[in-house]
C-alpha cells in the first residue's frame, strides 16, 4: 500500500516533534534539593500524626477523598436527571439502564468513603470492632439510596419554584441546567440526608463542593422543607440548626446565622444547641439582610434589604430599613 508525499511529511513533523519534546535538561537548569524537601516534610506529617494521635502504621487512606465525592456527585446528578445532567448522547430508551449501571457504580463508590468516615470515626473512640462499623456503612448507603425519589421530588418543588420566581426564567430546564441556588440545593439535598444517616463529615465536604462552586454556604444539618429558591445566591449563608419551611425565597448575600455561642466550664462552645433562625412558610428575605440567632420569622413575612433581625417577626410583617430606623428613633 503506497503512502503519499503528505502522509511522509505529517509522519517527518510528528517524530521531529518528539525530538524536540525530549531535549535533555540544560547544564543552566536550576537545581531544586528535593530530598531535603521531602524528608522535612515527613518529619511535618509525623510530628502532626503523633500530636493527633493518627496511625503510623502503613496502609492505605484513612480519610474520604474531596475527588471521589466530587465525582459521586456528579453521577448522581445524572442518575436524578438523566435526560439534562446525564450524558450528552444519552437516549430516553436507555435511560433506566444507565440510571440502573450508574447508580451502582455510585452506591459502591459512596459505600467505600462512608467505610472511611465511620473507621476514621472508630479510631477516635477506640472501637476495633471493624466488621460492625462496616455492616453499619452498608445499612447507610442502603437508607440513602431509597431516599434518591424523596430528594427528586424536593429538588423538582426547588426547581418549580425558581422558575415560578423568576420573570427572567424562560424554562424549568434553564433554572436545572444555570442556577446556582439549584446546584446548591441538589448538593444539600444529599447533603442533609447524609447528615441524618450519621455521616457528617461526608455531609460537609458535599455542601463545601457546592459553596466553592457557587459562592452558597448551607450547612448539611440545616432542614429546608420543599419549594427554596435560592435567587442569585452568592454569599448565601444557611447555618446548621436553621429551619426553613416551604416556598421561602431567599436572595443574595442573606445570612441566617447564629447571635452568639453558649460556652461550657472551660470556655469552649457548647455544639448541637439550636442557635439559627427558624424560617415559616412563604417567607421572602431580600439581599443582605441578616438574621442572627433563635427567632422566628412568621409565615409570609418579608425580610427587606440590608435589615438586621435579631427578634421574632409576625406572620405577615414586613421589615425594612426605614422602618427599622424609625423604630430605633422613638425608643
Amino acid at each position: 500500500m503506497s503512502t503519499s508525499y503528505a502522509d511522509n511529511a505529517l509522519s517527518i513533523g510528528r517524530t521531529r516533534r518528539n525530538v524536540i519534546a525530549i531535549k535533555p535538561v540544560e547544564p543552566h537548569a536550576p537545581f531544586f534539593d528535593l530530598r531535603l524537601v521531602v524528608a522535612e516534610l515527613a518529619a511535618e506529617r509525623q510530628r502532626w500524626r503523633e500530636s493527633q494521635q493518627r496511625s503510623t502504621e502503613p496502609g492505605g487512606r484513612e480519610l474520604p477523598s474531596r475527588d471521589a465525592l466530587s465525582q459521586i456527585l456528579d453521577r448522581l446528578r445524572g442518575v436524578l436527571f438523566p435526560m439534562r445532567l446525564g450524558p450528552a448522547d444519552l437516549r430516553q430508551e436507555s435511560e433506566d439502564f444507565y440510571v440502573g449501571h450508574t447508580l451502582d457504580t455510585v452506591l459502591h463508590a459512596l459505600l467505600a468513603q462512608v467505610q472511611l468516615e465511620l473507621r476514621y470515626e472508630a479510631r477516635h473512640q477506640d472501637s476495633a470492632n471493624t466488621a460492625a462499623h462496616d455492616e453499619r456503612a452498608v445499612d447507610i448507603v442502603r437508607e440513602f439510596s431509597r431516599s434518591l425519589p424523596r430528594i427528586r421530588a424536593l429538588l423538582d418543588s426547588d426547581v418549580l419554584a425558581a422558575f415560578d420566581g423568576d420573570p427572567a426564567a424562560h424554562s424549568v430546564d434553564e433554572v436545572l441546567l444555570c442556577y446556582p441556588g439549584i446546584q446548591a440545593m441538589i448538593h444539600h439535598r444529599v447533603a442533609h440526608r447524609l447528615y441524618e444517616l450519621g455521616v457528617p463529615l461526608l455531609a460537609r465536604m458535599v455542601a463545601e463542593l457546592a459553596h466553592g462552586q457557587t459562592g452558597i454556604d448551607i450547612h448539611p444539618g440545616a432542614s429546608i422543607d420543599a419549594g427554596l429558591f435560592i435567587d442569585h445566591g452568592t454569599g448565601v449563608v444557611i447555618g446548621e440548626t436553621a429551619v426553613i419551611g416551604k416556598r421561602v425565597r431567599i436572595y443574595q448575600a442573606v445570612t441566617l446565622g447564629a447571635k452568639s455561642f453558649p460556652s461550657d466550664a472551660s470556655g469552649h462552645p457548647i455544639k448541637g444547641l439550636p442557635r439559627h433562625p427558624i424560617v415559616q412558610d412563604d417567607v421572602v428575605i431580600y439581599a443582605g439582610a441578616t438574621v442572627l440567632g433563635r427567632v422566628t420569622l412568621g409565615r409570609g413575612a418579608s425580610i427587606g434589604g440590608n435589615v438586621w433581625v435579631t427578634h421574632d417577626v409576625a406572620p405577615g410583617a414586613h421589615i425594612t430599613q426605614a422602618r427599622s430606623l424609625h423604630a430605633a428613633g422613638a425608643q
